[in-house]
């Protein structure tokens, strides 16, 4: 069975899927037709319902729930890896309000964090997640939301860091952050689901393995190509949690959708959002 398969080209999702889309493991009989886009066009897709299998922002996830199910391996979460807010001139928090703020999406979740601490702050401007900085620096707005690989390369050309969304998330909650799901249509037939949530698994633990066969296939998609930066944004975005959510991991999702939904920023979710039950 061919199924098409959606991921963005940072590195945390290059090297998670290089094995499975390479031919590296087995794939259960599965074939896939991958292409690489940045998550918020993976988002927008999904709206339409484009892809099999998807990539998507937690954020994103919540107006798609109907149509997709998030898998148990492959998603993005974990500690001290959220989203940061940085500008180029020194800003309190008390200024955010009235202020012009980039952000990496309207749907991507580093935005859903921002919309639950600050909801009055709304005067924002959807940039590419790689351009923020140069947005910055050019003075077209005041603060910005970055992402992927800039949280590591910011502070190299000047610019300062105001708040930390997963710091922020996790004083809140205690819980780890949720960033990126990968979801599958729930009109694909359970039995062939599983194969994938499978799949994409025991991709991750080839990765694991052998962290030098999905060098190229890394290094070739990054925006960053320093391999320390690389490293580090692997290391940082694939944990134990893109294992298997774990009772966790699903407890994280359920409580920023739970959040997110009281502040009425989400739509409603269908009462299954995930794959298995555990």
């Amino acid at each position: 069975m061919r199924l098409t398969l959606g991921f963005s080209p940072c590195p945390n999702d290059t090297f998670i899927f290089d094995a499975m889309v390479h031919g590296r493991i087995d794939t259960e009989g599965l074939e896939f037709d991958y292409f690489l886009t940045d998550v918020e066009d993976l988002n927008k897709m999904a709206f339409h319902s484009d892809v099999d299998i998807t990539k998507i922002s937690y954020h994103a996830y919540s107006y798609v729930a109907q149509n997709y199910l998030i898998l148990d391996a492959g998603s993005a979460l974990g500690h001290r890896n959220g989203p940061l807010l940085i500008s180029k001139r020194r800003i309190s928090i008390s200024e955010l309000h009235g202020l012009k703020i980039a952000i990496p999406g309207k749907y991507t979740t580093a935005n859903l964090l921002f919309s639950i601490a600050w909801p009055d702050v709304v005067n924002k401007t959807e940039y590419l997640f790689s351009d923020i900085e140069d947005a910055l620096l050019k003075g077209e707005v005041d603060a910005g939301l970055i992402i992927h690989e800039t949280r590591f390369t910011y502070y190299k050309r000047g610019l300062h860091k105001l708040a930390d969304m997963g710091e922020y998330w996790e004083t809140l909650t205690g819980l780890p952050i949720p960033l990126g799901a990968i979801v599958i249509k729930r009109s694909i037939p359970d039995d062939i689901a599983q194969k994938v949530n499978r799949v994409v698994r025991r991709s991750l633990e080839y990765a694991y393995k052998d962290s030098f066969a999905s060098f190229d296939f890394v290094s070739g998609n990054a925006k960053e190509m320093d391999s320390t930066i690389m490293n580090n944004h692997i290391k940082l975005f694939v944990n134990e949690y893109t294992l298997d959510l774990g009772a966790n991991g699903r407890e994280a999702i359920v409580e920023l959708f739970r959040m997110a939904g009281e502040k009425r920023i989400i739509p409603q979710l269908p009462d299954r959002i995930f794959l298995t039950s555990l």
